[in-house]
């Protein structure tokens, strides 16, 4: 389970807050011939990210339209977020078939300029 605070944390130390960095959901699957391993099922970037204080959580969506989340956008709101805040958790809704999807690792593309979110389905 990743927190706003670790993801905050994850983009300094990786990234160095590069603002033009697309935040993507990165997909996970276990392999079926061998559950301890997990593979690499695609990317696509997220279009929205929703502050929910009901269910304390940071959800990001993908849908169809052309809005890219980027971490110039993202992460100067989330810095300024109480400490109570900081520890919500971070999920995402990738279809109908997953939703309120708990996000698992991050990781980057330098070449083409991507923060990875990643989960597993």
């Amino acid at each position: 389970m990743k927190f706003i605070i670790d993801l905050i944390e994850d983009v300094r130390e990786q990234i160095g807050n590069h603002e033009e960095y697309v935040v993507t959901a990165g997909l996970l699957k276990e392999d079926a011939n061998d559950s301890t391993k997990l593979i690499y099922a695609g990317e696509a970037p997220l279009n929205l990210a929703v502050l929910d204080d009901e269910s304390k959580q940071l959800n990001f969506k993908i849908d169809d339209s052309d809005m890219r989340v980027t971490i110039g956008a993202l992460i100067p709101p989330l810095l300024i977020l109480d400490m109570d805040a900081m520890m919500y958790e971070l999920r995402m809704d990738v279809n109908v078939q997953y939703s309120n999807v708990e996000v698992v690792g991050f990781g980057k593309n330098e070449e083409e300029k991507k923060y990875i979110l990643f989960i597993k389905i």
